[in-house]
C-alpha cells in the first residue's frame, strides 16, 4: 500500500518528502532524492527460496507487500574472464540491459501511485526498459532521447508502446526537456538519476554476485560510470551486506576518456566535479558531462578505498572485439570495464585483487564500434 512506502530524504539538506506527493526532485536546492530506507540485518535474507527474479531480494527492498510487475529480471550468470577476474551477464535481461533493475523497481512504484502517464529521458539503455515495464505494467510512457541515439533503441521502445521524443541537442538537452515536462499534473517522471527507488533496483545486481559466491564479495568492483546509478546501488548493497558481517569491496569506476568528470575530479581531490564538454565517444552510456550524484558518487569511491580509470576510444573499441571473440557481444559502453582492467590494460589496475565486472549492454543494439 502506498501509506507505507519510505518517502523521500535530500542528502544535502535533510528536507524530506512523500513518495505520493514530492516533486521529483528537492525543492530547496534541486538536487536527486535519496530514499529514508535502511533494510533490517537481522531480517532472514534467504534468496534461494524467492522467485527466479530480483524480487527474491525483497527484504532488502523497498517496495513492502506484494509485487505485480515483473519480467523475471536480474539471477544473471557470472562467468570467468581472466585470472581473477568474472564478468557477470546483465545485457542477458529482458530488454539486454542492466537498466532492468531500476526500471522495474520504477514501474512497481508508479503502479502503485497510479499516475496518467511516465515520463522518463534517457541515451537509450534506461529508455527501452522503463519502455517495457511500463508495457508489463501497463502504464501510458513517453521516453526522451537525444537525437543520433540508436535507431535499434528507440524501435525497441516503441515496439513496447512508448511514445518517442527526439530532443535536439545531447543528453543535457534531453534531460532538461524531460524535466520540464515532469513537471505536469499527474505525470510520474521515472527518472533513472533522480528517482532512488532505481538505484534500490541496480543494487540487486551485488546482491546477486554475493549469492553465486556464497555469501561473500570479491576484492574489487569494477563499474562504468556515467551518471552512477550501478556504482550508487552497488555502494547501496556493499553498505548493506556490511551489517551482516560481509567484507566490503573497493569500488572502481570507470569513465571514457573524453568524458570524464568525474576521474578529473576524484584525480584533483575535489568534493564535487565540474561539468565538461559533451565530446564524441563510443562509449555513448557512460558520456555524461554533469553527473547529478556527482558528489555521491566521488564519496562512494573514496569511502571504498577505490579508484577512477579512464579508457579511450581505440582500447574500447579493442575491448569489445576481444569480448566477442570469447562469445560475449556487448556493446562499446559495456566493454569499458575490460578496457580498464583487462589484459590489454596499462600497468596492473587490479593490483593482484579478485574482481568482477558488468557486461551491462548487448551488442545487438549497436553493432560493433
Amino acid at each position: 500500500m502506498t501509506h507505507a512506502l519510505p518517502g523521500y530524504l535530500c542528502p544535502e539538506d535533510g528536507t524530506r518528502g512523500d513518495v505520493r506527493t514530492a516533486p521529483w526532485c528537492c525543492p530547496l536546492c534541486g538536487g536527486p532524492w535519496d530514499l529514508d530506507f535502511a533494510p533490517d540485518p537481522a531480517a532472514p535474507l534467504e534468496p534461494a527460496a524467492g522467485p527466479p527474479s530480483l524480487w527474491r531480494y525483497a527484504p532488502a527492498l523497498p517496495l513492502p507487500g506484494a509485487f505485480s510487475v515483473s519480467l523475471a529480471e536480474g539471477h544473471t550468470p557470472m562467468v570467468p574472464l581472466a585470472e581473477r577476474i568474472h564478468a557477470k551477464l546483465d545485457y542477458l535481461m529482458p530488454t539486454l540491459s542492466f537498466k532492468d533493475r531500476g526500471a522495474v523497481m520504477l514501474a512497481e512504484l508508479a503502479r502503485r501511485l497510479g499516475p496518467e502517464r511516465v515520463i522518463a529521458d534517457s541515451s537509450g539503455n534506461a529508455g527501452t526498459s522503463v519502455a517495457a515495464y511500463c508495457a508489463r505494467a501497463g502504464l501510458s510512457c513517453e521516453v526522451f532521447v537525444p537525437e543520433g541515439t540508436s535507431v535499434k533503441k528507440t524501435e525497441q521502445m516503441r515496439a513496447h508502446g512508448a511514445a518517442v521524443r527526439i530532443v535536439p541537442g545531447g543528453r543535457e538537452a534531453t534531460a532538461e526537456a524531460a524535466r520540464a515536462a515532469a513537471d505536469a499534473p499527474g505525470v510520474f517522471y521515472a527518472s533513472h538519476v533522480f528517482n532512488p527507488y532505481f538505484l534500490h533496483g541496480t543494487k540487486t545486481y551485488v546482491y546477486e554476485i554475493w549469492e553465486a559466491l556464497g555469501g561473500r564479495l570479491p576484492d574489487a568492483l569494477v563499474v562504468p560510470v556515467g551518471n552512477g546509478t550501478l556504482l550508487l546501488g552497488a555502494a547501496l548493497a556493499v553498505e548493506e551486506l556490511a551489517r551482516r558481517g560481509v567484507r566490503a569491496p573497493a569500488l572502481i569506476a570507470v569513465q571514457a576518456q573524453a568524458v570524464s568528470p568525474l576521474a578529473a575530479a576524484f584525480a584533483a581531490g575535489a568534493e564535487d566535479a565540474e561539468p565538461v564538454a559533451q565530446l564524441p565517444t563510443l562509449a555513448e552510456g557512460i558520456a555524461i558531462p554533469a553527473p547529478p550524484r556527482a558528489r555521491q558518487i566521488l564519496a562512494a569511491v573514496r569511502k571504498s578505498g577505490g579508484t577512477f580509470l579512464t579508457v579511450p576510444d581505440d582500447r574500447l573499441r579493442e575491448a569489445q572485439r576481444d569480448l566477442a571473440r570469447r562469445g560475449l557481444f556487448v556493446e562499446p559502453t559495456a566493454a569499458a570495464c575490460w578496457a580498464a582492467v583487462g589484459p590489454d590494460a596499462p600497468g596492473d589496475p587490479l593490483q593482484g585483487r579478485t574482481a568482477v565486472l558488468p557486461l551491462c549492454g548487448a551488442g545487438a543494439k549497436t553493432g560493433l564500434a
